[in-house]
């Protein structure tokens, strides 16, 4: 008889285990060092609050997994067990391979190596050491298996990742705009043709959705003290490589090592509080560039930033620079890792990606993009794009 667990969760309360093979997947070391991986990395320098896990994350993800292929079962979907369990493991480990500080490290501690380039591999190697037993969600997640609508739901502008993260991040973070009616949104997915879709009642929760993720990149992930907070937490550990400077393992692997050499165990081993460590003890480096930044991130003493509408002017770039290098007795070269300039783009749909569609009561299907309602179409349209400098204050 399978095991049940219960996880008392801050958002959406209570989450059931009921599957051996995956409480012996979360018990795993290589999950559990997700507990000491921040969702939202420098985000905690403006809203104190959001210091939740990618562990957390992935505990909602799943479930919102579990409920959404319940609803699906219930409209008449075919899904098998070993199908349920599958895709609910894959939904589980989508975010495995994500390194210290999630997205804000991604190729640099590694270059050229995304997170999901990790969790495939990281899969691949646990379904060695489950026996195969892995091998479905393997197939799922990199959307092979015949079933679409599973890998939708795990990879897509309308999946329970998005769906979770938004939820948790403007929960912990106290940003309310972010709020979506998920419950709802799960309440409306069907599928038709092998494709997940939205009935068209759910359209309004769609329109929701888009905007508050539009609203919570702009306010949240793409906040502007933010964003200069991961460019110097960037910039601290491209420094540290380029100057060699010491660290402990197993940081020291990924700065002074050779990284090609890196196995999957010492990547699992690596987790925000090496890094965090690195970064106190560099904090009385010898190399003033590595020392200010890193001081700057431990004090929370940051880089000034400003947004423009335009690309920076390079009058505006020299005269900063200029001040650096009298200000702090750097050479031109040095100033331009503290003085630097770059842009942020973001947009509510975007039409190149996994289309959201949504089935009409009369069997036809539109794109949401498609469908005839002001509010959402304007909205939808273009990418914005915000030009930044950084410099000192």
């Amino acid at each position: 008889m399978a095991s049940r667990k219960i996880i008392n969760d801050p958002v959406y309360g209570f989450i059931t285990i009921d599957d051996e093979l995956i409480f012996k997947i979360i018990a795993h070391p290589w999950y559990q060092r997700l507990r000491r991986i921040h969702q939202m990395a420098m985000a905690v320098l403006v809203y104190p609050g959001a210091v939740h896990t990618r562990l957390l994350h992935s505990l909602g993800a799943y479930h919102l997994m579990r409920n959404a292929l319940h609803e699906l079962r219930n409209k008449g979907v075919e899904i098998s067990r070993e199908e349920d369990q599958a895709a609910k493991i894959a939904i589980l480990l989508h975010d495995i391979g994500h390194g210290p500080f999630s997205h804000a490290l991604e190729n640099v501690l590694i270059e050229g190596m995304h997170h999901e380039t990790i969790s495939l591999l990281l899969m691949k190697d646990l379904n060695k050491q489950f026996n195969g037993q892995l091998q479905m969600a393997l197939d799922i997640f990199t959307n092979v298996y015949p079933k679409k609508f599973l890998y939708q739901l795990i990879s897509g502008q309308l999946d329970v990742d998005r769906m979770d993260y938004l939820t948790r991040d403007s929960f912990f973070s106290g940003v309310s705009e972010g709020v979506i009616g998920y419950d709802r949104i799960l309440k409306m997915l069907t599928v038709h043709n092998g494709e997940l879709m939205v009935e068209e009642k759910g359209i309004y929760s769609i329109e929701k959705f888009l905007v508050s993720r539009r609203l919570m990149y702009w306010q949240v992930y793409l906040h502007k003290t933010v964003l200069c907070a991961e460019q110097m937490l960037k910039r601290i550990i491209k420094r540290a490589k380029y100057i060699k400077a010491p660290a402990q393992l197993p940081l020291n692997q990924f700065i002074n090592d050779a990284v090609d050499t890196v196995t999957l165990e010492q990547f699992c081993k690596l987790d925000d509080y090496d890094v965090v460590s690195a970064i106190k003890a560099w904090c009385t480096h010898d190399d003033k560039v590595l020392s200010f930044l890193s001081n700057g991130i431990i004090s929370r003493n940051l880089l000034k930033v400003k947004y423009f509408a335009e690309p920076v002017n390079k009058k505006i770039v020299e005269e900063k620079t200029s001040e650096a290098i009298v200000k702090m007795n750097l050479s031109a070269e040095d100033a331009a890792w503290l003085v630097f300039t770059g842009e942020a783009s973001g947009s509510t749909y975007d039409f190149e990606d996994e289309q959201i569609n949504i089935l009409f009561k009369d069997g036809s299907v539109k794109d949401i993009s498609e469908v005839d309602d002001a509010l959402i179409n304007q909205n939808l349209s273009g990418k914005i794009k915000k030009y930044y400098i950084c410099y000192l204050r």
